[in-house]
């Protein structure tokens, strides 16, 4: 009998930790005025007919705070990997000196900060939302073992009361990221 709302709730906290890791993926993408391999994730070179990730056939590492090299292991990657870089458009003109690839990140002005700190609480909210549905198709669950008579009243008002107070745990998580995100972008 409380085995099915235990794995109602197990599996609903488990789907809402899945919402904020992927929230923690794209805020790293976001750039924040720093150097960090982790922007030219989601980009992906022809590597002989197959779209690879460049951290895959390259050393991408971070030279300085607005610098990132991206050294190919092979040669004829060299032109491959920077065509991909411009085609990703993330705002940044790759370098090419024959060896490196250079990625001189510009410093961030006071409106393209804001346009960040939008595109965080866009995600932010998308985290939000995702979270939300969880929540209602947790309690849907609570509901029909209510109907079929497998749960107590008492017991699934307690489960879904459970489900609200992790849904609110987890949203205040996003606010928690989406602060410290905002707060990193506006430092100057």
């Amino acid at each position: 009998m409380a085995d099915g709302v235990n794995g109602i709730l197990e599996n609903t906290q488990s789907l809402m930790s899945k919402a904020i890791q992927h929230l923690e993926a794209e805020l790293v993408k976001i750039r924040a005025g720093k150097a960090n391999p982790t922007m030219l994730d989601g980009i992906n070179a022809d590597y002989y007919g197959n779209p690879t990730p460049i951290n895959q056939v390259a050393n991408v590492t971070v030279l300085d705070s607005r610098t990132i090299a991206v050294q190919p292991w092979e040669k004829n990657m060299l032109a491959v990997i920077e065509k991909a870089i411009i085609a990703a458009n993330i705002g940044i003109n790759p370098q090419n000196d024959g060896t490196f690839i250079r990625l001189f990140l510009p410093p961030l002005t006071e409106e393209r900060r804001k346009e960040l700190v939008k595109r965080c609480n866009t995600e932010g909210e998308q985290a939000k939302v995702s979270i939300r549905n969880i929540r209602r198709d947790a309690i849907e669950q609570i509901k029909k073992l209510l109907k079929d008579a497998v749960v107590s009243e008492d017991a699934s008002k307690d489960a879904e009361n459970e489900v609200q107070s992790g849904t609110d745990k987890f949203i205040s998580l996003v606010e928690k990221h989406l602060a410290a995100k905002e707060k990193e972008i506006m430092a100057v």
